[in-house]
């Protein structure tokens, strides 16, 4: 597209408060982001985990995993009993 071609938009300018506004919304979804990734509970001890085997045969199982050493206790596909 040619530059004469191109649509001419009005320029814009943020004040100084909505830009405070958009740094504060900004922060808050960083810290709120943040906080559930990094800021939930970590039980120690055998844990009920939701896995998706994407790479496989695309299925969803219920996994109980210690957390502590990493070892598989039980694997059902999901919707069905864990033994």
């Amino acid at each position: 597209m040619s530059p004469s071609a191109a649509r001419q938009l009005p320029e814009a300018t943020l004040t100084a408060d909505e830009l405070r506004r958009i740094d504060a919304y900004w922060r808050a979804c960083n810290y709120l982001s943040a906080g559930m990734i990094y800021l939930r509970d970590n039980p120690a001890g055998p844990n009920d985990e939701l896995w998706y085997h994407a790479s496989g045969c695309r299925s969803w199982l219920r996994v109980t995993r210690h957390t502590q050493t990493h070892e598989i206790l039980a694997a059902a596909f999901a919707g069905m009993a864990v033994r």
